[in-house]
């Protein structure tokens, strides 16, 4: 359509464009003001209404969860084993689940001919260990 022949055109000179009133099709005056303005005043029952969470907070949490992670070097098998050490049929076995501990890596070297119980390990670790006589396992 040409812009001669459109609504517009017609409605220019008047003072308000085809909206009645003065007060009629302004910027945010009808609504009550900006977003969310008068939530606690003259739009507090509409608030109530349609937003009762408006106001407040949640919980308050850290972002990530604090996590403690108990690991073990194959270095340090002789202090494990005076701690949490036993003798099973001739071999020397430590408990690091039982102890706590959820992985053992390979650093260091291997004291002697220990079995390990842990539920993790590297493979550096096992090799380890078997190279010295004992070895890694997962079971009691």
């Amino acid at each position: 359509m040409a812009t001669r022949l459109r609504k517009t055109r017609r409605l220019r000179g008047g003072r308000h464009m085809g909206w009645g009133q003065v007060g009629q099709h302004r910027a945010s005056g009808h609504k009550g003001g900006l977003g969310v303005a008068g939530m606690l005043k003259h739009h507090y029952s509409t608030m109530l209404k349609e937003d009762p969470g408006h106001f407040g907070h949640g919980a308050t949490k850290p972002p990530h969860p604090n996590v403690t992670r108990k690991w073990a070097s194959v270095r340090d098998l002789d202090d494990l084993y005076a701690l949490h050490g036993r003798e099973e049929g001739g071999r020397r076995v430590v408990d690091l689940r039982a102890a706590g501990y959820e992985k053992l890596l390979g650093g260091g070297r291997a004291p002697g001919a220990y079995h390990v119980i842990v539920d993790g390990h590297t493979a550096s670790a096992r090799a380890k260990l078997e190279a010295a006589g004992g070895g890694v396992s997962s079971d009691g």
